[in-house]
């Protein structure tokens, strides 16, 4: 991906790195791309800490956005990330690179890629790693060779470890028989990201992402040594009226079970394929769940799935340019995602830094098959500390119960509600499918009914970031309505509205239709609250929702958190608990 959204000829150079690549691979078979230029070079002195997250992963200072090529290797988890290392708004793209042993605590390294070769000297853009035969791996990225046309001329470029035996992977060699895969037919301007190999029939493959006119395109590519590729003569997959397909993520999953699938998993009984791509028009990550097709080497969704602007999305908040890795350590997919700054690029460069990696969350298909769950890894609740609970507390219409006792702006917070049943749960309006379009009829609903209009069920949830007298608040809860059809829609608010006195921020109001059945009068709500940030899940991971949030007052020890019914059914608190949140390493 380009960033906060965001012809090579091969001579005799070529050949200058190509015979030790060969023993590598011996034994097997092989974003808003606004660019300021007059802000990229200013480097951060002074990094202010008042916004800055507790317990998610960013550097000590500067901008960074994607992240690329997450892996487990030899004991070690790897993330690289876009970076830029010389200032805190997008540009000068390299791969910065961290290492950790828990997906929580993080050690920085050298950068593994920087632009320095024809093939990149202009940005090294987002890629994927693949693990070759014989514990070799491969990273695959995009490199810049021009800035035109804009935002410019796209390559496909390899890197490999200096040392593959080095479980740090500390230096990574770019042989200078790159590019590996130039544009021929495809849009130069819009040609990035690839993704992730798998094998068929003795061959390698990998999409890479783009677009004709308005169409998203995933183009297909094929390798028996991973140097040479071909260009399949059909898409993997495309949809019309998308747009450019960023940061395309295709992967396995098992229709039996939470446990993840190796990405060379391709056919067998219990398996479905998710295709996942950032739609750089909306900046919203989107997927299908469907059949990979390996006789024919295309992806057909499954019947139902929405492909395109109003699909399932992973976070319903801000969210971006994620990516998936199999972790055969504990046999799970985990995906990372970005979320960027809500505040404007002077206040960034004031502070000094932009941009975290949101808490790494494992990925699984919910047992309908009509949608996947994600939640934090377990590795977080290691950070858990100081515990406050509470249980069986009933709230009335208007009632506020003040969770105290914690790091009210460093918390993780998991709660169940109940309540006596369905039946004053008020009528959904069904004006609203005809006013606002599919993709944000949630959102619409939430920024329209706040929490201030009252409704028979809802809202009920969480204040989080709470000033002492209510002037910053940032709620994140549910309303349930009744349908014409006997059923119910429950809906998933977190709303960033209320959160800041700062009016030069952006404050979106988020939402998302949560598919539970509320048999048992009963649904769930986790809020991971860290100073600028809120990661909820709703009913286990089936809906879940990012917000950035920057007040003013409710900072640090003067934040509070809150319990909250503004309805007229009485809600009971069945059980709460919350954690302050330690600090982990980050250096």
């Amino acid at each position: 991906m380009m960033g906060s959204f965001s012809v090579f000829v091969w001579g005799l150079a070529g050949l200058v790195c190509l015979s030790p690549m060969l023993n590598y691979f011996k034994g097997g078979v092989l974003a808003f791309h606004k660019v300021s230029k007059h802000l990229q070079h200013i480097s951060a002195f002074d990094i202010k800490q008042i916004h800055r997250s507790g317990y998610h992963f960013q550097p000590k200072k500067h901008w960074i956005n994607d992240p690329n090529a997450p892996m487990f290797f030899k004991g070690f988890y790897h993330l690289f990330y876009q970076h830029n290392p010389k200032g805190s708004v997008w540009g000068n793209i390299a791969w910065a690179h961290s290492i950790s042993e828990d997906l929580i605590n993080w050690t920085p390294l050298e950068p593994a890629i920087e632009p320095s070769k024809p093939f990149d000297q202009f940005g090294c853009w987002s890629g994927s790693a693949t693990i070759l035969p014989g514990d070799k791996p491969i990273i695959l990225y995009t490199g810049l060779i021009s800035e035109q046309p804009e935002p410019g001329y796209q390559v496909q470029n390899y890197a490999i470890p200096e040392n593959p035996s080095d479980p740090y992977l500390t230096k990574w060699i770019k042989p200078n028989n790159n590019p590996i895969i130039k544009p021929t037919l495809e849009n130069a301007s819009a040609f990035r990201d690839p993704t992730t190999a798998w094998m068929l029939n003795g061959q390698w493959e990998m999409t890479i992402g783009s677009k004709q006119g308005m169409v998203g395109v995933s183009y297909l590519y094929r390798s028996t040594d991973f140097i040479k590729w071909t260009r399949v003569d059909h898409q993997l997959h495309q949809k019309e009226n998308t747009g450019m397909w960023e940061c395309v993520d295709f992967y396995p999953v098992s229709t039996k079970g939470e446990k993840g699938l190796d990405t060379r998993v391709i056919d067998g009984d219990h398996i479905k394929h998710v295709f996942k791509v950032s739609l750089e028009i909306t900046k919203y990550d989107y997927y299908t769940i469907g059949k990979y097709d390996a006789s024919q080497d295309i992806y057909i969704p499954d019947e139902g799935m929405i492909d395109g602007w109003a699909g399932l999305r992973y976070d319903w908040g801000n969210f971006y340019a994620s990516k998936s890795f199999f972790d055969p350590s504990k046999n799970r997919r985990v995906i990372w995602g970005w979320a960027n700054e809500s505040s404007t690029e002077d206040e960034n460069v004031k502070k000094g830094w932009a941009g975290i990696q949101l808490i790494p969350r494992t990925v699984w298909l919910d047992p309908s098959g009509k949608q996947l769950l994600n939640w934090s890894v377990a590795e977080l609740e290691t950070l858990r500390d100081k515990n406050v609970k509470l249980s069986n507390t009933k709230l009335k219409q208007g009632d506020k119960v003040e969770v105290k006792g914690i790091t009210a702006a460093q918390a993780d917070v998991n709660v169940v509600f109940s309540f006596p049943g369905l039946g004053k749960a008020e009528a959904y309006d069904t004006k609203w499918d005809d006013i606002y379009p599919p993709e944000t009829l949630a959102k619409n609903i939430c920024q329209v009914m706040g929490t201030t209009k009252q409704g028979g069920l809802g809202p009920f949830g969480l204040l989080t970031l709470t000033s002492k007298d209510f002037q910053e608040y940032t709620p994140i809860f549910f309303r349930v309505f009744n349908t014409s059809d006997a059923k119910h829609k429950v809906l998933m608010c977190s709303d960033a509205m209320p959160s800041t006195l700062n009016n030069q921020e952006y404050k979106p109001s988020f939402g998302g239709f949560v598919d539970v059945d509320l048999a048992d009068n009963k649904i769930s709500l986790r809020s991971l609250i860290d100073h600028s940030v809120a990661e909820s899940f709703a009913a286990g991971g089936k809906t879940v929702i990012t917000s950035r949030i920057y007040p003013t007052l409710a900072i640090n020890e003067n934040a509070h958190l809150h319990v909250f019914n503004n309805e007229t059914e009485i809600v009971t608190i069945e059980r709460l608990d919350a954690w302050s949140m330690k600090t982990p390493k980050m250096n």
